[in-house]
């Protein structure tokens, strides 16, 4: 089955013709059908909850446009929930949560081994896409990595600079750092039960990464990746795992070899002839288109994939965006770098 599935090729270490492509957030507002079935669920979290419709829109952007690969419809912040955090969303503003700042906050906490009840309609999705999905499709399955989740246990929501972490991290470390080992071992837990359920791939999301300077990138970002790279490998031996640690600038480089990594996933700060020289070297790596051209579309965009695929075109590859597309986005445009990517003009 894997010699059928571009993306695991290419995790594998396979330089492919042409590469294989997905894209963050693919399923998402941006699509009118995703609109309208989220309609139907009612709200965010509890389309995330209903298995059917989870199913239903992560097969959306599949059906649209061939992506070799489909991501399960989940949020980074159900551990949070499933730890016995508040978890609700504000419409046009985003996430909110019970937030963990005093001893007396993480001792409500949940065990991480005591999340899976409330996780198991999420690995029902798993299993229903792994029997729905084309053969050469790639389920990919996700979660955050323990920085950015605690960020937002934190801060109660997102922030511009993650202040609040940084400063329980400097006031209380032995609370942050229990928060950090308790969302980690979740994250186990979680990846876990989703290869178990049918994801052949996982993808660890560290959006905040940027923001950790020095040893605490080494500390906060880099060793909780590894650790959980190592323990799913230890129960999954065969399971590739995609980390984005998000603006890490040069810390990309050696990142894979670092942790474990079977690809280091790129966001568009990155030059992509630099990204090859010093981070391609080691491996598979994907990205890193910027999704703003997903708005804006044009000879641009058709420019800049060409660029990024030639860049990376004598090392194992997997196009994407450098961020998750946006909700403004045009779905032609979507198709436009699809088309590019694959028409192979670029190779010219």
């Amino acid at each position: 089955m894997a010699k059928d599935k571009l993306i695991l090729r290419a995790l594998a270490g396979e330089v492919l013709e042409t590469p294989p492509i997905w894209m963050m957030r693919q399923a998402g507002r941006y699509l009118p059908e995703y609109r309208a079935t989220r309609a139907q669920a009612g709200d965010f979290l509890s389309l995330c909850y209903n298995s059917d419709l989870a199913t239903e829109v992560t097969l959306q952007p599949v059906r649209r446009y061939g992506f070799d690969a489909a991501i399960l419809f989940a949020d980074i912040l159900l551990i949070p929930d499933a730890l016995g955090a508040d978890l609700w969303f504000v419409t046009g503003e985003g996430p909110r949560l019970s937030t963990i700042t005093a001893q007396a906050d993480f001792d409500k906490l949940k065990p991480a081994d005591a999340i899976h009840d409330h996780l198991s309609p999420i690995y029902g999705t798993v299993r229903k896409l792994a029997e729905a999905l084309p053969k050469e499709t790639t389920l990919i399955g996700f979660a955050g990595a323990p920085w950015t989740v605690a960020t937002y246990m934190i801060a109660g929501r997102g922030t511009p600079d993650q202040g609040p972490a940084h400063g329980l991290k400097a006031e209380n470390r032995p609370l942050f750092e229990a928060l950090m080992e308790r969302i980690e071992a979740a994250t186990i837990e979680y990846l876990s039960a989703q290869i178990e359920a049918g994801a052949e791939v996982v993808k660890l999301f560290d959006s905040w990464a940027g923001s950790l300077k020095d040893q605490d990138f080494h500390d906060f970002s880099l060793m909780p990746a590894k650790r959980i790279i190592s323990a799913l490998k230890a129960r999954h031996p065969s399971i590739p795992v995609i980390a984005f640690p998000r603006e890490a600038g040069e810390k990309y480089i050696g990142f894979s070899k670092a942790t474990g990594a079977d690809c280091v996933a790129l966001d568009n700060s990155v030059d992509a002839a630099w990204a090859a020289k010093h981070v391609q070297v080691d491996g598979c790596v994907q990205g890193n288109l910027k999704s703003s051209h997903m708005v804006t579309g044009g000879q641009d965009l058709i420019d800049e994939t060409g660029e990024i695929c030639r860049a990376f075109s004598k090392g194992p590859h997997i196009f994407n965006l450098g961020h998750g597309i946006t909700p403004d986005a045009d779905p032609e445009n979507v198709q436009l770098m699809i088309d590019t990517v694959r028409n192979g003009a670029w190779k010219g």
